[in-house]
């Protein structure tokens, strides 16, 4: 049975954050060793037709991608196909990105997965770095970009650090789209389809639309209430002059390639049913050993996003809870999307939550993400 207190935590979360206009709509699902404690979709999912938003709304996932991607990865390293010890070059011979002194080291598989290899989002880079004078695109803009010339960019941008010795957020999941490609001879959506979408039953995760109909509007946040993000626009993250630069027409561009970071779209039962997976071993998709490696710590004494966070292959895994500043415990694993995305779970008390808004950043950083985990931080000390 759902828990009231959670049903009453939760529902003040999303009833706040509409009410004070910092999201326009969302859907939210929480279950428990596969048994469903919570669902409900509030608010719309276009405020000008007043479309409401439903539990089967579509949503573009952003960095929600990237736990998919990853067990993608996992499944072809279980199978033979891959190696995640071995160099990039294996796959890869062209793409050999350089350090500040010219040297090209070799960066392995594990490096891209676990964000260790040197690469960096332009997102992340002031405004004249070479990222962003190569035009390198993080997989959210720049539609009907193909692979080749991303990499072909990105190849040219120097890295920004040995790799293996530091933590720093990138287009790792992108390479490794390639990698994919090279080592299958099926590019990376078809591949996902077949090792992971297919097996789960999932019909509306993946890189292209089934039912565009769906699919919600996304909004930012700024002055007043949330303004529709326009083809193009930058939205400012961290500092007023480095953000995320958005084209949402880029799901409907079959010429765009699949971005492994960052270019999925989905539902959230769907996204919930496959993080149910991975909490509760990763099978039929991953075996014990693959399956152990999407929740555990990678870092080896590296931090990943701040002071007592490290990394699983599946996300963000809290180490020290208080010097993470986290409600959650130790061994809980949480991320989100920059389209206004945050799921957890925690592997002990078998709780997965998905929170899919459309509305950036609110629903992936801003206050709503807190109280939801701190409803969610109770119940999994029940």
């Amino acid at each position: 049975m759902p828990s009231s207190s959670l049903d009453a935590r939760l529902d003040a979360a999303l009833d706040s954050a509409l009410d004070q206009q910092r999201l326009v709509g969302a859907v939210v699902m929480v279950s428990r060793q596969g048994t469903p404690l919570y669902s409900r979709a509030a608010g719309v999912a276009d405020r000008a037709s007043g479309r409401p938003m439903r539990a089967d709304a579509i949503f573009r996932l952003a960095s929600v991608s990237k736990p998919f991607v990853a067990a993608t990865v996992l499944r072809l390293a279980q199978d033979g196909v891959l190696d995640l010890d071995a160099p990039l070059s294996r796959w890869l011979p062209d793409f050999r990105p350089r350090l500040a002194d010219g040297t090209a080291p070799a960066i392995t598989l594990n490096q891209l997965l676990s964000h260790t290899s040197g690469l960096s989002y332009g997102f992340q880079e002031p405004p004249h770095s070479p990222y962003h004078h190569h035009r390198v695109s993080d997989g959210l803009d720049q539609p009907g970009l193909a692979l080749a010339e991303n990499l072909s960019r990105l190849a040219r941008v120097p890295l920004g650090f040995e790799p293996g010795t530091r933590w720093q957020y990138s287009l790792g999941l992108d390479v490794l789209g390639a990698v994919v490609e090279a080592a299958t001879g099926a590019d990376l959506a078809k591949e996902l389809e077949r090792l992971v979408a297919a097996p789960l039953g999932l019909r509306d995760t993946g890189f292209a639309l089934r039912d565009p109909a769906r699919l919600v509007t996304p909004y930012g946040n700024g002055p007043g209430a949330p303004a529709e993000i326009a083809e193009g626009q930058m939205l400012p993250l961290d500092a007023p002059d480095t953000g995320v630069t958005f084209a949402p027409g880029r799901i409907h561009d079959a010429g765009s390639y699949p971005s492994g970071g960052a270019g999925m779209a989905g539902t959230a039962a769907e996204v919930l049913r496959f993080l149910e997976v991975i909490c509760q071993g990763g099978a039929p998709l991953l075996g014990p050993q693959a399956g152990a490696r999407m929740l555990q710590g990678q870092l080896d004494g590296l931090e990943s996003s701040g002071p007592g966070w490290d990394w699983g292959m599946a996300g963000a895994l809290v180490r020290d809870p208080a010097r993470a500043e986290t409600a959650l415990p130790a061994g809980a694993l949480q991320w989100g999307g920059v389209y206004g995305h945050n799921w957890v779970m925690h592997p002990a008390s078998g709780l997965v939550a998905v929170a899919l808004t459309n509305t950036a950043y609110e629903g992936m950083s801003g206050r709503f993400v807190t109280d939801v985990q701190a409803a969610l931080a109770t119940e999994m000390a029940a």
